[in-house]
Formats: structure tokens, sequence, C-alpha cells
């Protein structure tokens, strides 16, 4: 499959889920991205199109312990820790989910469950 077709179908799916998903200040949208070579994770509030708060692996101090991050299980397994230690900063417990079109397995899954495992609520 060519590569045009390949975004095209991928910003048919984020459409399709953003449409039935919406952060609010008590329950902001946790949306989630990944690149070939790094992860981002933001917390928005939709009614006033604010980012609350956001974590990647380019961030400083992501990881813990200064080992390099990347786009891997591991990598989303301790920045779903940090995404989750972020939002509980800013009194955010509960969030929506926003996996931006990606399907719910394997790194997906392993930074949603890290998150829910800090104490995230979805």
């Amino acid at each position: 499959m060519r590569i045009d077709q390949k975004r095209k179908l991928l910003g048919r799916r984020r459409r399709r889920t953003r449409k039935k998903l919406q952060g609010t200040a008590e329950r902001p949208r946790m949306s989630v991205r990944f690149t070939g070579q790094h992860i981002y994770v933001q917390f928005i509030d939709d009614r006033i199109g604010a980012t609350l708060a956001q974590v990647s692996t380019r961030s400083k101090g992501a990881g813990g312990d200064g080992a390099p991050l990347a786009a891997n299980v591991e990598s989303a397994t301790r920045i779903g820790k940090a995404a989750a230690g972020a939002a509980q900063e800013k009194g955010i417990n509960t969030v929506v989910f926003d996996r931006s079109g990606a399907r719910y397995h394997g790194k997906v899954k392993a930074l949603a469950d890290a998150a829910r495992e800090a104490g995230l609520q979805f």
C-alpha cells in the first residue's frame, strides 16, 4: 500500500474516533501519538482548545533513569507512568483516551495499562 493511501486511512480513523470523544476540564482527552521514533501524550481540554499537560519521549526527565527513549513497548510503559504523574500534578484523575487512529494493541495498550496502574482512570 502506498504511503499516501496509508496516511489517508489513518486520517479517516482519527476523525472517526475524534467525533465521538470530547475532553472537558473535569475529564480531558488523553491524546496519544506514535511516530517512527517518538511517543507524544497530551491532555487536552477541547472546550477551550488548550493543552493542560504533556509528556513525550523528547521531554527531559520523562524516562526517569536517563536511558534513551524510543517508540517501543518499553518506552511506552515508562511514558504512560510519566504521563499519569504529570496529569496528577495538574489535578487530573479521569481522562478520555484518544488513541489517534492507532489500533489498541502493542505500544498503545502498554501505554494505557501503565497509565492505569499509575492511577489514571479511563
